[in-house]
């Protein structure tokens, strides 16, 4: 009992031992401590993958095989982190699609929900830098679709890209930056998870219910940690599945072609957790709006705790919202269908259908169903102060 009064040890023991938890979460709220548990697991396989790979143009895609056919495991590290990125993005949005149905953005969480969505976006910086690493056909051709992009921006567009490429092209000036901050973006993340943490620690947990009790707590140690422990246990066996039997199947062939400037795959596609932007991407004819729309579909999630307006934030207790959230569920699945096919009829006009309803949930149907709910339900809550005073 004497450590538990040392200043670290004291704090550690308030944030994951006696931290007071909502006793009524489901198993939706273990995505949380598997993203964590992924983070930790990509960053421990990174550094070892780093101490055998050579960002250089003319090494890089054979540093790649010598990890897979001359280290010791080398294999199982490539095959753990290539698919562990899969599994991390899979718990993260997960974690955050129950915010969005639990109302986990809603007041006094909005500066955590904000922090969720910035470790979002460095993920996807992270991840796509890391695409380009092995250096095959899809890495090299992703990377000069995607980093042109920026050539949309008037003026300066054409400025920017040769900036970001290092040169007049994709080279090696390119894959060794990329490298680098692939290395340090994932700290970054860890820190801003940190904080994440210390955040939630603030306002408390949200719940099912969606409803604030200072009472109806347990100790986050033994409740959760088992309950959470259960979790990493089975998606464990889940992510097992990936990396033993199913090694490549979230990847792509043709990156197992090396680099070259001079064959221009007949598809050109981005790994699957970045299809549903980049049907966005797609959806419209005009190169600077698309790259507008594909921004604007994630920053807008920033914005969501100031757009929302309902009174009542688990959606078990708005029923025309829980229709809409799983229409929003179902929009963003073909999102992804059409981001993996070619932009051609039907797969366009379907995007363009998906893409207005993916932005109509935010900037329409969020705001004014939670002025209507306030309307029908009579929770206005300055009408109810002022009868109060009355």
């Amino acid at each position: 009992m004497r450590l538990l009064k040392r200043p670290l040890i004291r704090e550690l023991n308030n944030f994951i031992v006696d931290y007071p938890t909502p006793s009524n979460l489901s198993y939706w709220w273990n995505f949380g401590f598997i993203a964590a548990f992924c983070l930790i697991t990509q960053i421990v396989t990174g550094i070892f993958l780093a101490m055998h790979y050579t960002p250089h143009v003319d090494l890089a895609f054979i540093s790649v095989e010598h990890i897979m056919r001359d280290v010791n495991y080398g294999w199982l590290m490539r095959y753990i982190h290539a698919n562990g990125a899969s599994m991390f993005f899979i718990a993260v949005y997960i974690h955050m699609f129950r915010g969005l149905y639990y109302g986990s953005y809603a007041s006094p969480r909005e500066f955590l929900w904000i922090i969720g969505v910035i470790i979002l976006l460095i993920m996807i910086l992270t991840a796509f830098m890391g695409y380009v690493l092995p250096w095959g056909q899809m890495s090299f051709w992703g990377a000069t679709v995607i980093t042109n992009l920026a050539s949309a921006v008037p003026y300066i567009g054409e400025h920017i890209v040769h900036w970001l490429w290092g040169g007049f092209s994709v080279d090696n000036a390119t894959l060794n930056r990329f490298f680098s901050l692939h290395y340090l973006l994932p700290f970054v993340i860890a820190g801003l998870v940190g904080l994440h943490l210390v955040v939630l620690h603030e306002d408390g947990s949200n719940n099912p219910l969606g409803i604030d009790s200072k009472v109806d707590k347990v100790p986050f140690y033994p409740y959760y940690y088992v309950k959470d422990l259960f979790g990493i246990v089975v998606f464990g066996l889940f992510f097992s599945v990936f990396v033993f039997f199913y090694p490549n199947l979230l990847g792509h062939p043709d990156n197992y072609i090396e680099a070259n400037p001079l064959v221009t795959p007949p598809h050109i596609v981005p790994e699957w957790y970045f299809l549903p932007f980049y049907a966005i991407l797609r959806s419209i004819p005009n190169k600077l709006l698309g790259v507008v729309a594909m921004l604007v579909s994630i920053l807008i999630l920033i914005a969501l705790p100031f757009l929302n307006t309902s009174e009542i934030r688990s959606s078990q207790f708005r029923p025309i919202h829980r229709k809409l959230f799983w229409l929003f569920f179902v929009d963003c699945v073909i999102l992804g269908w059409i981001g993996g096919n070619v932009p051609e009829t039907p797969y366009l006009e379907i995007g363009q259908i998906a893409t207005v309803f993916y932005f109509a949930y935010f900037l329409v149907f969020i705001p004014v169903l939670g002025k209507l709910e306030t309307y029908l339900l009579g929770l206005d809550t300055n009408q109810y102060k002022k009868h109060l005073i009355k």
